[in-house]
């Protein structure tokens, strides 16, 4: 064990040392910089222009409310270019920005708050026209944030040459991370879309793989395949709900419940995790490991009700600490079953340790201890992504070592166990196909959208690099086309994402009725956004492709929910590749294509410039 130790341990400190953000010693300041918006330079060192004021209990501006009640000889005190991390405290944080737009004309910013986890968040915004203030937090409804987003989003609006001053007061009974950031709305949309991306890639195969382990579970009555699956949604759960998503979706309207959920998500991982390691390490009842789990176990169950009944701020300590002994005391028995011969323990030992780095890792950031909290979350998801698969490896190396012990049984005791024998191996067999089934369902899931029956985004991220690639080596042309439904969040307001359901599938009717050649590929990669891929199509082709798909939906009509008459429209965009360009570049192009129709009018069709001279007809 004091061999593994001394590999892990440094690996550890490097990773500890890797992300720890040092901060300097705040400066006193009288007056904060101005940040120029329009300068993307000093967007980007935002934190150059924080000023900020830790208020404990006692002083005057803990008591304050306003920015107005903050005496007039206040010290703030300058960011200094670092994120503003705070470990648990009963102070009041107050944090200021001055904002100038130096344009012509107004425009409109956001200030990101990347932090879900805050009390009690409070904006002012003061300007020409006065001072107005936005009160938010997990201790008010989620809908008092305006914006639909599980991040703290405050629209900043600056006419010609106006500047502005915002002042953030800050209360939370955990720690604070208040990493902000000023971004036009298409930056906070692009990055928005990426991280939503990501999520759902990562909670999407967490789902994947529990109900994969649950249906083991039931075909074959292994009991740690449903720890396993207990194991993986308990824990994507708890992720969901630090990562805000459960405030935003669950609970919107339980103020001061999000707090609450997050020592009582942990406390049932923890207990998870301790039911799967005991099931599947296969510890000896009654030994050493066998009681430290067990007393583990029965701590999880208890902190699980002391998270309803203890203050946010000792529960979640304890809960963390209990977590991480936890992972820590599952690594060293499976070090110790490892040696013991038990061949899995390896590939579960591997999985415990990047875990146990990625969460402490999360804990610090959590804690306050380290800066950057949006990447320690995205670290902890590639850990806990990278566990699965190792987890998931284990359990099949298990399944090996087990088939191994039936077949050894089988040769030295064939004739007193042949019965054994043949029952375990069909009820092998049944497993394995099961487990075929599965990974065939898994498969089409995988590319196919569950809805539509087209292909989703992953086949078009795997096609279309072949597909430039083809047209580049044969001289063929390609063109992709991106297509989007027109209003229809309007639709799903209006009649219900019932009915908005039906919608698509009409929409998709139609790609299908018009997509005929064979090697012609239609693809939904969005809500309401889909795309056709037309290899050996030019783009005079594609654009009258588009135009008949326009048409036959504009000329469809659909009755909705209360007996009205829907006609549907949509706009597309086209872009054909052209030499040296690359399947990013192709997509990009034909996605401005898209938003040039969509600005011009809608319902219609528009072509990507610079057109490549081939221009063979779709069909031909």
């Amino acid at each position: 064990m004091l061999l593994y130790l001394r590999y892990f341990i440094p690996i550890v400190a490097m990773l500890l040392t890797t992300g720890l953000a040092i901060a300097a010693p705040p400066a006193q300041t009288e007056q904060c910089p101005t940040l120029d918006a329009n300068n993307p330079e000093q967007r980007a060192s935002l934190m150059d222009h924080v000023c900020f004021l830790s208020a404990p209990p006692g002083e005057p501006a803990h008591q304050a409310n306003t920015p107005e009640a903050l005496s007039a000889d206040t010290h703030w005190k300058a960011a200094n270019g670092h994120d503003l991390v705070f470990s648990h405290t009963d102070a009041v944080y107050w944090v200021r920005l001055n904002v100038r737009n130096s344009g012509d004309t107004g425009q409109l910013w956001y200030l990101k708050l990347n932090y879900p986890l805050l009390d009690e968040v409070t904006f002012w915004q003061t300007g020409n026209d006065g001072t107005a203030a936005i009160a938010t937090g997990d201790q008010y409804p989620f809908m008092s944030r305006g914006i639909d987003y599980r991040y703290f989003l405050l629209p900043v609006t600056l006419g010609a040459n106006e500047t502005r001053t915002i002042t953030i007061r800050i209360r939370s009974s955990g720690a604070l991370n208040v990493p902000l950031s000023l971004e036009t709305p298409e930056a906070t949309i692009a990055q928005s879309n990426h991280l939503t991306l990501v999520h759902g890639l990562f909670y999407g195969a967490l789902l994947v793989f529990a109900a994969f382990n649950l249906l083991l579970f039931f075909s074959s009555g292994t009991v740690y395949y449903f720890y396993n699956a207990f194991y993986m949604a308990s824990l994507g759960l708890f992720l969901f709900a630090m990562g805000g998503f459960a405030n935003q979706y669950f609970w919107p309207d339980s103020a001061g419940f999000a707090n609450t959920s997050i020592p009582m998500l942990m406390s049932v991982s923890s207990l998870a995790m301790t039911l799967f390691g005991r099931s599947f390490l296969e510890i000896q009842p009654g030994s050493r490991s066998d009681r430290v789990l067990r007393g583990l176990a029965l701590t999880s169950l208890g902190l699980f009700v002391m998270a309803f009944i203890l203050p946010y701020n000792k529960s979640i300590v304890l809960s963390t600490t209990v977590a991480l002994i936890i992972i820590a005391s599952l690594f060293l028995i499976g070090l110790v079953r490892w040696r013991q011969g038990y061949l899995p323990a390896k590939w579960y030992v591997m999985a415990w340790s990047g875990m146990l780095a990625g969460a402490l890792i999360y804990a610090l950031a959590a804690f306050g201890y380290l800066a950057d909290f949006l990447a320690r979350e995205i670290f902890m998801q590639v850990a806990v992504g990278a566990q699965v698969i190792l987890l998931n490896y284990a359990m099949v190396q298990r399944w090996r070592l087990l088939n191994q012990k039936l077949l050894d049984v089988e040769q030295n005791a064939r004739t007193n166990l042949e019965l054994k024998v043949h029952e375990r191996t069909a009820q092998l067999r049944n497993t394995m196909r099961e487990l075929e089934r599965a990974n065939r369902q898994l498969a089409t899931l995988s590319l196919n959208d569950a809805l539509t029956g087209l292909h989703n985004r992953r086949h078009l991220d795997n096609l279309l690099p072949e597909l430039c690639a083809e047209s580049r080596r044969s001289g063929q042309p390609l063109t992709i086309a991106l297509l989007d439904a027109d209003h229809f969040k309007a639709v799903n307001d209006d009649w219900g994402h019932d009915f908005g359901d039906q919608c698509l599938q009409h929409i998709a009717d139609i790609l299908r009725r018009h997509v005929k050649r064979p090697r012609d590929v239609a693809i939904r990669f969005g809500g309401e956004e889909f795309a056709i891929l037309l290899p050996g199509t030019g783009a005079d082709g594609a654009r009258r492709l588009c135009e008949q798909i326009l048409e036959d939906l504009a000329s469809s009509r659909m009755v909705t929910t209360d007996g009205a008459y829907l006609s549907l429209t949509m706009s597309a965009g086209t872009a054909t590749l052209i030499p040296g360009e690359d399947e990013r570049e192709l997509f990009r192009r034909a996605d401005e294509a898209l938003y040039r129709a969509k600005a011009a009018g809608r319902n219609r069709a528009e072509q990507s410039e610079p057109a490549p001279s081939w221009s063979t007809p779709h069909g031909e």
